[in-house]
C-alpha cells in the first residue's frame, strides 16, 4: 500500500501517470470518469484487484449527486412494498458491512419511527414489514449490527418525540439505519484506492473518447481545468461512472448506444436541532415521496421531493415551491411547526433515474432492479442507477463486466477492505487521551473528529500540536478546528474555497447564510497552505459569495427553470469546457 494523501502534488503525479499511458506506452488497464461514490468504488475495486486505474473527475471529488443525498446508509424498506426482497436483502448486507467492518467510524446506527395512523390493521401490516425488514438483516452471519425494532404506543412516541403532534399518530413503530456524511464517505472511498495504487485527478474532464483502428474505446483526451492543458490517455477498458451526465459521456464517443438516464430533483432543508425536540428519525409517507426527518450532529436535515430537472445538470436548486412542500409534510406532524425563518441552508441533488430499455446498439448489458452496466461500444462499459448504499455493489458489477470472464479468476475483495481511518479508530480515543486533554476539545469535538476521521484523528493532532492555533475552533463556524481546513488541503485533495466550505466541511449547510463570515479566517488559511496569492483569495471568496447569492435569489423562485436561471448568473471557480461547442 501507498500513502493515500489526496494533495496537489500528488495530483500531477496522477496527470504524469496518465500522459506516460499514451507517450512512455504504458497503458492503463482501466480509466474510470466520475468521482461520486460509485467511480471511487470501481477505482478501489479495481485497483484491489491488481489493475492498474486511474480516475479522473471533472469538478472536485463528490461535487454532484454522491454530496447531495439524504446522507443515509439503509436497506430501503420501501421495496418491501414492491416485494423486492432480493434488492433490499443486497441493501441491508452493505449497511451492515459499511457499519462493522468497511467504514464504522464515518456511518452510525440512527433509530427512526415509522408513525401509526390507526391502533390495528396499520399497526399489524406496517409491523408485518418492519418485522421482515429486520429479519432479512438478520440472515447475515454474525452479530447484528443494529437492534430489532420495537412498537411505541402514543404515550411512548411522545415520550422520543416531544414534538409529534398529539392528533398525527396514536403510535409508532421504532427501526434502526443509519447516517453518514456522504462525501466524507466519497472522500474516505478514494483515499483507500489511492492508498491501494490508484491514480486520481480531480478537475480532470474527458472531452473525447478515442477508438482504435476496430472502433473499440482505446482511450480518451483529457483536459486539466485547472492549466488548460490536454492529456491524450490509453486505456485497455474506459468505464463512465457519471450518473445523470451518463448520455453525455457516452456521447463523447461518438455512438448511439448506451443507457438512457433522466434526472429526478431531490431537495433538503437544515434546520436547527433544538427547533424540533425529538431524539429518532421519522420517516413520512406522502402523496409525492417519503418523507424524511433525520437528526444530523447539530441539525435536522428534512426531505426529499421527486420530481423532474430539465434544467442545467450543473446546479440543481430548491425553489421556493420545493421549500413549502416540505415545510408543509414536515408542519403536519409537527406540534410546533417550523418556517422558513427557521431554515439555515438547503440543497438540491439529482438522482439518474434508468429508463427502460437501452439505446439502439447497445450490445449488451446486465440488469438489477437499481442499477444496469453497459457497453455502448467495445472498450467503453457505462454504469447508472443505483443507491448510495450499495455503491460497493455497483462498484464490483462494473468492474465483473469489464473483466469478462476473467473477473471469475480475479474476484471483487472489497468487502474485506477497512476504509482509510476504519483500522484502529476504537482504540486511537483511549491511546490519545493525554494529546486530546492537552489541546482542550472537549467531548462534543473529540466526537466531531472521530465521526469524520476515525483513526485519522491522529493526523488532525499532529496538525494541531504543531501549529498551536491550527488547535482552535474557528471563529465564525467553531463547530470546526482549523487544522482540519489545513488537513483538507494537505490531505484531501481541497483545492479551491468551494471544496472546503461545501464538501470537506459542511459549513455551506450548517451556518446562515452559507457561512460567509468565517469566509477570511478560511481563505486566510488556504493561502498559507496552498500558496494563494492575495489576488486569488479575492477571486474565490468573491466567487463564493456571488454563488451565496444566487443561490438565494433562486430560492425564491417558483419554478425549475427561473430558478436555473439565477443560479448560472453566478461564475464557477473552475468552469467545465462545454463540449456542445468544443
Amino acid at each position: 500500500m501507498t500513502d493515500s494523501r489526496l494533495t496537489p502534488e500528488t495530483r500531477e503525479r496522477a496527470l504524469e501517470r496518465l500522459a506516460a499511458s499514451t507517450t512512455a506506452g504504458e497503458e492503463l488497464d482501466v480509466l474510470i470518469i466520475g468521482g461520486g461514490v460509485t467511480g471511487a468504488g470501481i477505482a478501489l475495486d479495481a485497483v484491489s484487484r491488481g489493475l492498474s486505474t486511474a480516475v479522473v473527475e471533472a469538478q472536485d471529488w463528490a461535487s454532484g449527486t454522491s454530496s447531495r443525498s439524504s446522507k443515509l446508509v439503509h436497506g430501503g424498506l420501501r421495496y418491501l412494498q414492491m416485494l423486492d426482497f432480493k434488492l433490499v436483502l443486497e441493501a441491508l448486507k452493505e449497511r451492515d458491512l459499511l457499519l462493522t467492518e468497511i467504514a464504522p467510524h464515518l456511518v452510525r446506527p440512527l433509530p427512526f419511527l415509522y408513525p401509526l395512523r390507526t391502533r390495528v390493521f396499520e399497526r399489524a401490516f406496517v409491523g408485518a414489514g418492519i418485522l421482515l425488514y429486520d429479519l432479512l438483516a438478520s440472515i447475515r452471519r454474525g452479530k447484528r449490527a443494529l437492534p430489532f425494532h420495537r412498537h411505541l404506543s402514543r404515550a411512548g412516541l411522545t415520550k422520543v418525540f416531544p414534538d409529534f403532534a398529539k392528533s398525527a399518530a396514536v403510535g409508532a413503530i421504532e427501526y434502526w439505519d443509519a447516517n453518514v456524511d456522504d462525501a466524507r464517505l466519497v472522500l474516505t472511498v478514494m483515499r483507500t484506492a489511492v492508498s491501494y495504487g490508484a491514480h486520481a485527478a480531480s478537475r480532470t474532464q474527458v472531452v473525447e473518447l478515442t477508438k482504435n483502428a476496430a472502433g473499440a474505446v482505446d482511450g480518451a483526451l483529457l483536459m486539466d481545468l485547472e492549466s488548460g492543458k490536454t492529456i491524450p490517455v490509453k486505456a485497455k477498458t474506459v468505464i463512465s461512472s457519471t450518473g445523470v451526465w451518463t448520455e453525455e459521456s457516452q456521447a463523447l464517443a461518438d455512438d448511439e448506444g448506451g443507457l438512457r438516464v433522466l434526472a429526478s430533483k431531490g431537495i433538503h432543508i437544515v434546520v436547527p436541532r433544538d427547533r424540533i425536540e425529538g431524539t429518532p428519525g421519522l420517516i413520512l409517507q406522502t402523496s409525492k415521496s417519503v418523507l424524511f426527518v433525520i437528526p444530523w450532529s447539530r441539525y435536522w436535515v428534512i426531505g426529499t421531493t421527486d420530481t423532474p430537472w430539465n434544467e442545467d445538470l450543473m446546479n440543481p436548486v430548491a425553489t421556493a415551491a420545493d421549500i413549502d412542500y416540505v415545510l408543509a409534510e414536515a408542519n403536519k406532524v409537527l406540534a410546533r411547526p417550523i418556517s422558513r425563518d427557521d431554515i439555515i441552508g438547503t440543497w438540491a441533488g439529482l438522482r439518474p433515474l434508468l429508463q427502460p430499455g437501452t439505446k439502439e446498439g447497445t450490445q449488451s448489458a446486465k440488469v438489477s432492479r437499481e442499477h444496469t452496466v453497459a457497453s455502448p461500444v467495445p472498450g467503453l462499459v457505462a454504469i447508472a442507477g443505483g443507491k448510495f448504499t450499495t455503491y460497493r455493489v455497483m462498484a464490483k458489477d462494473a468492474v465483473d463486466f469489464a473483466l469478462g470472464a476473467a473477473a471469475k479468476h480475479n474476484p471483487s475483495v472489497t468487502t474485506t477492505i477497512p476504509l482509510e481511518g476504519a483500522h484502529g479508530f476504537l482504540t486511537a480515543e483511549h491511546e490519545l487521551a493525554s494529546v486530546i486533554e492537552h489541546l482542550g476539545w472537549d467531548r462534543a469535538m473529540t466526537d466531531h473528529l472521530f465521526h469524520r476521521y476515525g483513526a485519522n484523528i491522529r493526523d488532525i493532532a499532529q496538525i494541531a500540536q504543531a501549529d498551536p492555533t491550527a488547535a482552535k475552533p474557528l471563529e465564525h463556524a467553531p463547530a470546526y478546528l482549523r487544522a482540519e481546513i489545513i488537513y483538507a488541503m494537505t490531505h484531501e485533495g481541497a483545492l479551491h474555497l468551494d471544496d472546503l466550505m461545501m464538501r470537506r466541511t459542511r459549513m455551506v449547510y450548517e451556518y446562515l447564510n452559507e457561512a460567509q463570515d468565517a469566509l477570511p479566517e478560511v481563505a486566510e488559511i488556504a493561502k498559507s497552505t496552498l500558496g494563494w496569492t492575495a489576488k486569488q483569495a479575492a477571486r474565490e471568496t468573491d466567487l463564493y459569495r456571488k454563488r451565496a447569492a444566487a443561490d438565494a435569489m433562486a430560492a425564491l423562485q417558483h419554478d425549475d427553470a427561473s430558478a436555473s436561471r439565477e443560479r448560472d448568473k453566478a461564475e464557477e471557480v473552475v468552469p467545465m469546457i462545454d463540449l456542445a461547442v468544443h
